[in-house]
């Protein structure tokens, strides 16, 4: 894990070592462990990288690194987790080594698939390889967005970095889009579909979640699409006992592998069903032998902090420590301002202050990589909305089993949401502008309404910005993350499950629940209620700056407000307005 930068130019204005170390210098808290900067001979192109040591603490992974007599040279940030099995499969074929990193296994497999590669890849990346013979820049990002790539682009030159705030001292001058902070402060959306290579600053874009950047020797910039979840992938046909065996067989692969590691590893425990999973199961591979270390954020005196739930996890364990952090509304005071600086964009909640907390304390600690449960939600329909989706689908297509599962639901989130049936207009047009493919044969539209949300979440909006969440946050302390519910392998058996394995009785993220039966403490595996960390934001907030703050930043964007403003309340225009007035 680290921080990358790099400078490509398009005419004949040499790339200076000391704008690729002023680049790097901003975000030193991504890698403490050293730092590289290089240009070629004709100083067309130049990168620079800061190291968090991960693999091969050595001298020999340290970045930029060269490959092949000097034809390869490759800036990444990330991890490879199954680099071991591709090491071994290109020694077969006589490629040579000089480290124990991945990341010259990476650009030995660059040597031999170019953009190829990465179907190989197992991992969270984002990196760029630059080809002395060709002239050419490669860029990738991870599958799902876990590892950050931002660019600037004009014509003359080509800059990347890890962190927007890389290009300011490079002299791309910050220019933020005030209609993209407005559309925020009124809506809450910090991305949509259309939106997702854009930032809150003018010319500064995103390279997307699965996809790769390709530079020629002419400078024309191509972007592709190399992955994508498919959604007319076989379905599976096994009994529901059979996918929760797969699931746990997948699972538990896809936590082995991000276990590996130089440095400790621990882990994020909220007490929740994803995160207990991945403790137990890490647990198990240890052994009694290996300690695990745990961290997790408490609230005093709050109905919603989840202690009790962590105290369970713990006692059934083997051997874990677990370390608990207490932020209050202290804290926030403290340290707002230093979360809004490492996110760069707003951000939804005061459960990011919480999150930044943890992360805080596994450096107090010691512990440089922590595995964490984001992702299960999206895929496996852990968010109630998502059971609403399905009954919709029931109510059209099967209605027996609608009544069996609203009655389910009703049963156990009518204290939350008691569901109707669907009345709103746009379902009406729904049954109406297709009963007539329907009827005819043609594939249903209900039998892929839900399957095509959870895609939705998961690859285009949604996750994608709790992964910078946890991103920001982590490598603001030189902290880790990694996320065993995103193994591209486990997503995409996940999502050859048909809807009744994931929304079941009344039960949501059923085949995980299922496949945790006998490993979790039943309280954690069969509990109804989702917390998702959430921190007493009303106290936190009832400071009267926050209410100066969220006035003016109104007045700023021309935004009316109510009469009774409370910047408290969570997910609400005040709160967007308050995140608003730091970028102001």
């Amino acid at each position: 894990m680290c921080g990358i930068a790099g400078y490509l130019s398009f005419n004949t204005n040499p790339v200076q070592e000391p704008l690729l170390k002023r680049m790097t210098d901003v975000i030193a808290h991504r890698g403490p462990d050293g730092e590289g900067h290089w240009t070629n001979k004709s100083r067309k192109i130049g990168f620079g990288h800061r190291r968090l040591s991960i693999i091969d603490l050595s001298e020999n992974g340290k970045q930029p690194l060269h490959y092949s007599e000097g034809r390869y040279t490759i800036t990444f940030n990330g991890e490879i987790y199954n680099y071991i099995e591709i090491k071994n499969e290109l020694l077969k074929k006589g490629y040579k080594f000089s480290s124990e990193s991945d990341t010259e296994v990476l650009l030995a497999l660059y040597d031999l698939k170019k953009e190829n590669c990465l179907a190989d890849l197992d991992g969270m990346f984002s990196f760029a390889i630059w080809d002395e013979k060709e002239q050419t820049l490669f860029c990738a990002r991870d599958r799902f967005g876990e590892k950050p790539f931002h660019y600037y682009a004009d014509g003359e030159k080509f800059l990347f970095a890890s962190e927007i705030k890389q290009f300011w001292p490079a002299g791309i001058i910050k220019r933020l889009d005030n209609d993209k902070l407005y559309h925020y402060a009124t809506t809450g959306v910090i991305e949509t579909k259309e939106t997702l290579t854009e930032t809150f600053y003018n010319g500064i874009k995103k390279l997307d979640a699965a996809h790769y950047l390709t530079i020629d020797a002419a400078s024309n910039i191509k972007i592709v699409n190399y992955w994508k979840i498919d959604r007319e992938a076989p379905a599976f046909k096994g009994s529901i006992e059979q996918a929760a065996e797969k699931f746990l067989h997948l699972f538990t692969e896809a936590i082995r592998l991000r276990l590996r590691s130089d440095v400790p590893v621990g882990s994020s425990l909220s007490g929740g069903l994803d995160s207990s999973s991945i403790v137990m199961l890490i647990d198990a591979l240890k052994g009694e032998q290996l300690n695990q270390n745990t961290f997790s954020a408490r609230f005093k005196n709050f109905a919603k902090d989840e202690g009790k739930y962590v105290e369970e996890v713990v006692k059934k364990c083997k051997n874990v420590t677990v370390h608990y952090t207490w932020p209050d509304a202290d804290y926030f005071e403290k340290v707002l301002e230093k979360v809004v600086d490492a996110q760069d964009e707003p951000f939804g909640s005061a459960s990011i202050v919480a999150q930044y907390a943890v992360m805080e304390i596994a450096k107090q600690n010691n512990v440089t990589v922590l595995l964490d449960g984001q992702g299960a939600d999206e895929e496996l329909a852990g968010y109630l909305p998502y059971y609403s989706i399905y009954l919709d689908k029931l109510f059209y297509t099967n209605h027996n089993l609608f009544k069996k599962e609203r009655e389910s639901f009703n049963k156990f989130h009518g204290a939350v949401t008691n569901y109707k049936e669907p009345i709103h207009a746009e379902t009406f047009r729904m049954k109406l502008g297709r009963y007539r493919r329907m009827i005819t044969g043609q594939h249903s539209y209900f039998d892929k309404i839900l399957n095509d949300r959870l895609i939705n979440d998961t690859s285009v909006n949604g996750l994608k910005e709790l992964l910078r969440y946890a991103d920001r946050n982590s490598m603001a302390h030189s902290r880790e993350v990694r996320l065993p519910f995103l193994s591209h392998k486990l997503v995409e058996f996940i999502f050859s499950l048909p809807d009744e394995y994931k929304l079941n009785n009344g039960w949501t993220k059923f085949v995980l629940r299922k496949a945790m039966n006998n490993i979790l403490p039943n309280d954690i595996c069969w509990r109804v209620d989702k917390i998702g960390y959430e921190p007493p934001q009303k106290e936190w907030l009832k400071n009267g700056k926050y209410h100066a703050r969220v006035v003016k930043a109104a007045k700023e964007l021309t935004i009316p407000l109510e009469a009774n403003i409370n910047p408290a309340n969570m997910f609400t225009q005040e709160w967007r307005l308050l995140m608003a007035s730091y970028y102001l």
